[in-house]
């Protein structure tokens, strides 16, 4: 399956409240369009999840797919936000941390979005004016 548009695709969950949140900031500060995203929900998002070996039922992380190359956990947060641009690309001075130290938490709250951010009872749904970001 090829996946359309240029650019990463960041696959979240839009059940989450967390995690849509995070996806609306994205949008809102990626001036340049960089970024295409995709929730975990719909059909490219189930396809690509399983592509990387996730089961898209039970994620443990957001993944960021640029061509064939996959970034997950902490990784994949710190990748798009140096993508954003200043001062967002700022959290990129967190990779001085190991990643070995930094996934644990990563997964920790992932594990726990729900608990501690909420669960809505339908996906989340891009303004109109970020609908063609949104496979």
């Amino acid at each position: 399956m090829t996946t359309p548009h240029a650019g990463p695709i960041i696959l979240f969950d839009a059940e989450c409240v967390l995690c849509s949140g995070n996806a609306r900031f994205i949008l809102e500060r990626d001036r340049s369009a960089r970024f295409r995203l995709a929730s975990m929900q719909s059909e490219l998002g189930r396809s690509l999840y399983r592509r990387h070996g996730m089961d898209p039922a039970d994620p443990v992380s957001l993944l960021v797919v640029e061509g064939e190359r996959m970034r997950r956990d902490s990784d994949a947060v710190l990748f798009i936000y140096e993508g954003l641009g200043f001062p967002w690309r700022l959290a990129g001075l967190l990779r001085i941390v190991p990643a070995a130290l930094r996934d644990p938490v990563y997964r920790l709250v992932a594990r726990n979005r729900y608990r501690l951010f909420g669960k809505r009872d339908t996906c989340w749904i891009a303004p109109a004016q970020f609908r063609d970001r949104i496979l």
